[in-house]
């Protein structure tokens, strides 16, 4: 899809009316042209049946080609074709924050959908606002990736704030999406209120040992996650030991990425102690984590007593 736009991460030129106009509930038929609303006008039995969520395709299409026509960006040919299909995957694809903001219209009102991969789209912040709306509208879409578009801090807080409202996502990655310290407090809220969350990956971001002392409180009370990757960080020196803490805490938690973090010898330690009183964790990855022998030594202390991991790298 292309996109016409000033820089890679600047936020759209409509204004808020615009914005509005065009994500306009299904059944306001914003973009459809008039002679597909006077057709329409004649079903209305039919549309209460169905719903916003019943839309049939030709005024699906009709809604995404008008959105696409607001934002002045060509409509993807992926999403006209795709039907009910329950994944909607265009990684690579340069959709920008304008394309973003069009395919919300129709997402926030799609009941196929289950899985939404947008992965290296250059969404920035505003496309991660709009992703935003659709998830606190959307009570279909389960499984997210967002990888690899540069949302940062604004995005992060805009996506857990929809997050926090409709609990319905059960994975979401956020990989590769400058993620710095202040990042963490929005996603340590979100680990204490959605229950529902099984899946969290946040690598290749630069939480650092500020961040792992926010995080590590908020493992200790999460009651849902099962799987977090929060590898190629910057946890290190207090912030791994007060993770590490939360890891001991957790009761739910059963794979954990941490390499490549620095924890060194005293995350290692700490580390250690939480496998001693932990009895869930099954698979825990923590190589490259500048750990010698000495760290070697307590983390294996604690693996004498721990009775439930299965893989240790």
């Amino acid at each position: 899809m292309g996109v016409t736009m000033k820089g890679p991460c600047e936020r759209p030129g409509e204004n808020e009316d615009q914005r509005e106009e065009v994500i306009a509930p299904a059944g306001c038929f914003a973009g459809v042209p008039e002679a597909d609303k006077d057709s329409e006008a004649d079903s209305d039995s039919d549309l209460e049946t169905e719903g916003i969520h019943g839309l049939r395709e030709p005024i699906r299409d009709a809604l995404h080609v008008g959105s696409c026509r607001a934002y002045s960006i060509v409509p993807t040919m992926y999403f006209l074709n795709q039907g009910c299909a329950p994944e909607l995957k265009l990684r690579h694809r340069g959709l920008g924050p304008q394309g973003a903001w069009a395919l919300a219209s129709m997402l926030t009102s799609n009941p196929y959908i289950k899985r939404l991969d947008l992965q290296d789209n250059g969404l920035c912040a505003a496309g991660a606002e709009a992703l935003a709306y659709v998830l606190s509208k959307n009570s279909s879409i389960c499984d997210v990736d967002l990888s690899e578009n540069q949302i940062g801090v604004a995005g992060a807080q805009a996506l857990c704030a929809a997050l926090k409202v409709n609990q319905a996502v059960q994975k979401i990655q956020l990989a590769g999406n400058s993620l710095e310290e202040k990042a963490a407090q929005y996603l340590a809220e979100l680990l204490l209120v959605h229950t529902g969350l099984k899946s969290l990956d946040v690598s290749y971001n630069q939480l650092n040992d500020q961040a792992g002392e926010t995080l590590g409180p908020a493992l200790a009370e999460n009651t849902g996650l099962t799987e977090l990757n929060i590898s190629w960080n910057h946890l290190r020196g207090p912030g791994a030991i007060v993770f590490a803490r939360g890891l001991e805490a957790n009761i739910f938690l059963k794979v954990l990425d941490i390499s490549f973090n620095g924890f060194g010898d005293s995350g290692a330690s700490a580390v250690g102690e939480a496998l001693k009183a932990n009895n869930v964790l099954e698979e825990l990855n923590m190589s490259n984590n500048r750990i010698s022998a000495m760290g070697a030594r307590h983390l294996g202390l604690g693996l004498r007593v721990n009775q439930t991991l299965r893989i240790l790298v």
